[in-house]
């Protein structure tokens, strides 16, 4: 892009970069495919005369959400030769983002799971209306529907949505004190401790890839979890180090096992108990989580 720097293209799209990467990264769960849909974004930006676009923004996201919903429809070919259950790529973000309630929710973890189970279209409108707040009308030109028929599925969308998200949205605060006593028992080894801050209906779900060891499936149950979590991480032979860090715009923890990356844990929160613990261990979506630094995406 550094050909064109110092024109109008590239000023609107530098502009509206970190909108465009967390509209695709929201329908996708995947930040390098959100990379790519950026990167044929922008060659399809630059071929357009500006002269004819009276809203720079809305333009790039019409572009944005339609190489999105190409790039959704090839990944549901790959996740189902996928080995394991398949968590969206971990994506370390900036303090501040934990502070916008709304957006940290629409990225965590246990939401992006929610968003998992929508239609490519669906999910497409529920993101730019719900998180972007974004038109209906402009929503249909996206997405090549009528404004009627994208409020009918928004409306779909959200009951959808509303049916499967957590009742209340924890805290910044309150899922830090439950990651520090899930941390502290983890530590220790301590199943009791584990007990005490996971729900009965807890469910961990881990993804390895194929590459790394992980639960072939979800783990249901506050016992049954406490004792894969103990009899996992917490015997292993290496020296374990767990620390807090920023991942979706919600606290989680940084795995290190023998002084190299493990995993992230994410979690969900209900009533200050863990309903759902998200562990990723593939090292392909770790790849950012190591060599980058926490993003801004409002």
């Amino acid at each position: 892009m550094s050909e064109h720097a110092g024109n109008p293209a590239t000023e609107s799209f530098v502009a509206h970069r970190n909108l465009l990467f967390t509209v695709a990264y929201e329908m996708l769960g995947s930040a390098a495919d959100a990379e790519d849909v950026l990167q044929e974004t922008w060659l399809r930006w630059v071929e357009v005369d500006l002269a004819q676009v009276r809203d720079h923004r809305a333009y790039l996201v019409r572009i944005t959400t339609r190489q999105s919903l190409n790039r959704l429809r090839t990944m549901q070919r790959r996740k189902e030769s996928y080995v394991g259950p398949w968590l969206p790529e971990p994506l370390l973000t900036a303090p501040d983002v934990a502070e916008e309630v709304e957006l940290a929710e629409s990225v965590s973890m246990a939401m992006m799971l929610v968003l998992e189970t929508l239609p490519p279209t669906e999910r497409a409108v529920f993101v730019l209306r719900e998180v972007f707040d974004v038109g209906y009308d402009e929503i249909a030109d996206a997405v090549d529907k009528s404004p009627a028929v994208v409020r009918q599925i928004a409306h779909r969308a959200r009951r959808h949505v509303d049916a499967r998200r957590p009742r209340r949205v924890a805290s910044a605060s309150e899922t830090r004190a439950a990651l520090e006593s899930f941390q502290r028992a983890l530590e220790t080894g301590d199943p009791q401790a584990l007990l005490d801050v996971l729900a009965p209906e807890v469910v961990l779900v881990g993804d390895g890839g194929g590459i790394k060891q992980a639960a072939v499936r979800p783990i249901t149950g506050a016992d049954k979890v406490a004792r894969f979590m103990v009899g996992g991480l917490g015997k292993n032979e290496r020296p374990l180090t767990v620390a807090p860090t920023v991942v979706n715009g919600n606290p989680a923890l940084l795995v290190h096992l023998d002084g190299e990356i493990d995993g992230i844990l994410a979690i969900r929160l209900e009533d200050a108990r863990i309903t759902g613990l998200y562990y990723v261990r593939n090292p392909e979506k770790l790849n950012r989580v190591a060599s980058e630094t926490p993003l801004t995406l409002h």
